[in-house]
């Protein structure tokens, strides 16, 4: 009867124990973590510049600290970098002449003009506008009437977001979608011109459906002459649909659009055309419809443009790709636009999959000389090579060696000179950008932005200077204005994180592993609580994007909030970012790795990237989760799935848990054609059977890219399981969730802090933020 006394006690000590070891979270705890996560940029000072171009590569730009805003104007010439006006006596000036009182740190305006003389600026106030003479120091109301100016920033928009009107070089005519025709529009009168007759539904021109993503404006590439349009009729007659329905009172709205899976017979295809505007005429090419595919990404507008097409100066020809289903073969033509006859210049093969650059389409057809600037990594690498565009031939590889062409900024054809990103060349951290040179030819290649770090490069508009911002995780930017020899002109900026600091914000530690080869470099970040306890292990929760078209650190620059993994850290918690093998920025066989194969997700390289910190971080091995979103919704689920006993809380976001439910374009190109790969193998719910932990799915309901039934799969097969799982449905809600954001963000972190970390968080608390997008 005595016996199970002592065990009654064991118990009961072990209870009161872990009762004395669980922490409530409050408010103020989540308070101070949400301070991470959307106010820490107005701690930064001199933090950014935005360039406004003025003549002779001259620019202005503001810049903020504590003590207010600057107007500063640089000037290559003279190798200044100057206040661009008397802030003081504009201020005192500005008061006198409209009767208020401003102050030089706080000016009413946010943006100047200067004259056509350079002798004076103008700027608005209170709707009014105002003008400062730079010599006499007095301001005026000025009434003369704002000359439009044209656009003349060539970067790409972000993806998704272009217009409905795509406005021809001269500037005079619009071009747009009506009734599946294009149409142009003279910007003078406003006359509008018809310029196709046969378009139709599912049958139209210039398209804009990829499936996971479509818009109202048109797919197409003006002529530099203005006086003809590459674009196409899109057949997506016989492809198959995807359905959403709405959540409202009364009977829900069906949406239909054609959204082709892997394996489907018929996908979506592009009859090629040329349009001449002035005389609407339609020229179809002279080649059989090409699938709905280009080399950049799985749409064919990723660039913000028409995707793998360039024109001859005169508009009298157009080069273009014509890319496999299975973006395994690439066909390099030539067509003449006033016949519609084609060239077959050459053919790239290759075993994976084809990429013409990182963030930008590399190719360049230099009709002028008769060449082709053409990127491959055949020799593991991507680099540049020059074709003679008429033989098709191989005249000589221009860029070589162990390190990577990413982005190619310029083409001076004058010079035979090309101006690009590389990554890998220069000592340490392999994703930092560095900006080159290097002539046609091969020789000369030159390092433009030498110091250590990641670079963003902005192109003055002449194109002989350049602007460079350049930073690390852990430092912040530095800005300065240099010529195309890399010649320092003047320095701009140097961001001050000081008040920052002040706050408790701790930047996050660059790390650099071993893949789970044993062999393969591997870098990640980790973020910890700004103030550690002596002695404590913390749980890890592992952020994964696996790509593989890109990564779960993505951006290699200072940024001082990274989604919200500072916030979590603040809750208790060591967050983990790590760059698996597959993802891209390195050589084409590290990028391949997981090739045919994306249920692999990186996740060994997350676990025994993991298990390596341990060495050096205090994570506690027994306590890690993982989280991620899209891509990382589908590796978060199956870390669940595959690695029970490593991973014990998962949060999967929006996840395409069965990419033969996701759209084709994708699939097939990171996993080959339907025939050729196990899809069955790879999708999730067929091992929901094996979760041990506490899992979270969660998704939007009218989410169009990755449609909800990916996770409803997973839900079907945990019920048929009979596990336990906890489940978010967004009502109208599209992929990144939009105003539902910080309610999951609150969601993640209590999920984290009451499985994980076994403490309890305050009830309910409200994010009080703006919408967050997600990583």
């Amino acid at each position: 009867m005595n016996k199970p006394l002592p065990l009654l006690a064991a118990v009961m000590m072990a209870f009161t124990a872990s009762a004395q070891q669980a922490k409530t979270l409050t408010a103020k705890d989540y308070d101070r973590a949400s301070e991470f996560v959307y106010n820490t940029d107005q701690f930064i000072d001199r933090g950014s510049i935005r360039p406004n171009w003025l003549a002779d590569d001259r620019f202005w730009y503001t810049v903020s600290d504590a003590k207010g805003t600057e107007f500063i104007l640089v000037d290559p010439a003279k190798k200044t970098r100057t206040p661009a006006f008397d802030h003081q006596k504009l201020a005192a000036a500005l008061s006198k002449a409209s009767g208020k009182t401003y102050t030089a740190d706080k000016l009413p305006f946010q943006s100047i003009s200067f004259t056509a003389d350079g002798k004076a600026v103008t700027f608005p106030v209170s709707g009014k506008k105002w003008k400062y003479d730079l010599k006499s120091g007095q301001v005026t109301e000025d009434n003369t009437p704002e000359t439009p100016a044209r656009e003349t920033d060539n970067a790409a928009p972000a993806r998704g977001r272009r217009s409905a009107e795509i406005l021809s070089p001269d500037g005079k005519k619009l071009a747009f979608l009506k009734d599946h025709n294009l149409w142009v529009k003279d910007v003078a009168s406003g006359k509008q011109t018809q310029l196709t007759t046969d378009g139709v539904k599912d049958f139209g021109y210039a398209t804009d459906n990829a499936g996971w993503k479509s818009g109202d404006g048109p797919i197409m590439r003006w002529s530099p002459d203005s006086k003809k349009i590459a674009t196409f009729k899109q057949d997506q007659r016989n492809a198959s649909d995807m359905y959403l329905v709405t959540t409202n009172v009364g009977k829900p709205t069906l949406k239909a659009w054609k959204y082709p899976l892997p394996g489907d017979k018929e996908i979506i295809m592009i009859h090629r055309v040329v349009i001449d505007v002035e005389n609407p005429k339609v020229v179809t090419l002279q080649i059989a419809p090409d699938p709905h595919r280009a080399t950049l990404s799985d749409d064919i507008a990723s660039s913000g443009t028409f995707d793998d097409i360039d024109w001859k100066a005169d508009g009298s020809e157009v080069a273009f790709l014509s890319t496999s289903r299975d973006h395994k073969q690439e066909k390099f033509r030539i067509a003449n636009t006033t016949t519609g006859a084609v060239r077959e210049v050459f053919e790239e093969t290759v075993k994976t999959q084809f990429e013409s650059g990182r963030g930008a389409i590399n190719w360049r057809y230099l009709a002028a000389s008769n060449e082709i600037l053409w990127y491959s990594e055949r020799d593991d690498w991507g680099h540049m090579y020059l074709y003679d565009a008429t033989t098709g031939k191989l005249k000589n590889q221009i860029t070589t060696g162990n390190w990577l062409v990413a982005r190619l900024l310029k083409v001076d054809e004058k010079n035979r000179t090309l101006y690009f990103m590389g990554h890998g060349r220069e000592p340490g951290q392999p994703y930092y950008g560095y900006f080159y040179k290097i002539g046609f030819d091969g020789k000369g290649l030159t390092l433009l932005s030498p110091a250590e770090g990641n670079h963003t490069i902005t192109l003055a508009p002449s194109g002989n200077y350049f602007l460079d911002t350049y930073s690390q995780p852990d430092v912040p930017p530095v800005m300065e204005y240099r010529d195309m020899n890399g010649n320092l002109i003047t320095p701009l900026e140097k961001t001050d994180i000081s008040r920052l600091l002040a706050k408790g914000w701790k930047a996050p530690a660059p790390v650099k592993l071993k893949a789970h080869d044993g062999k393969t470099d591997i870098y990640g970040l980790v973020l910890t609580p700004s103030k550690m306890e002596p002695g404590k292990k913390y749980p890890v929760v592992n952020y994964i994007y696996p790509g593989p078209q890109g990564g779960s650190v993505r951006n290699w620059s200072f940024a001082a909030a990274r989604s919200d993994h500072q916030g979590l850290a603040e809750l208790g918690f060591i967050v983990v970012l790590i760059e698996g093998t597959s993802n891209p920025y390195r050589s084409k066989s590290y990028h391949d790795m997981n090739y045919g194969n994306m249920a692999e997700n990186t996740l060994p390289d997350q676990i025994t990237g993991i298990r390596q910190l341990a060495k050096t971080f205090p994570i506690d091995t027994n306590k890690v989760g993982v989280w991620g979103h899209s891509g990382g919704g589908f590796a978060a689920a199956a870390a669940m799935f595959r690695y029970p006993d490593f991973y014990k809380v998962g949060i999967s976001e929006s996840g395409n848990h069965d990419n033969r439910n996701y759209e084709d374009d994708w699939g097939e190109r990171y996993n080959g054609l339907a025939e050729n790969a196990d899809y069955e193998a790879q999708a999730n719910q067929n091992y929901a059977k094996n979760l041990k932990g506490k899992l979270m799915l969660a998704h939007g309901m009218m989410d169009n890219n990755v449609p909800p039934y990916n996770t409803l799969l997973v839900v079907d097969a945990l019920i048929k399981a009979n596990k336990d799982f906890d489940l978010i449905m967004f009502p109208g809600s599209a992929h990144s969730f939009g105003q539902f954001s910080p309610y999951m963000m609150r969601r993640r972190w209590d999920y984290f802090v009451r499985y994980l970390a076994g403490s309890e968080p305050p009830a309910e608390y409200q994010v009080n933020a703006p919408v967050m997008r997600m990583p």
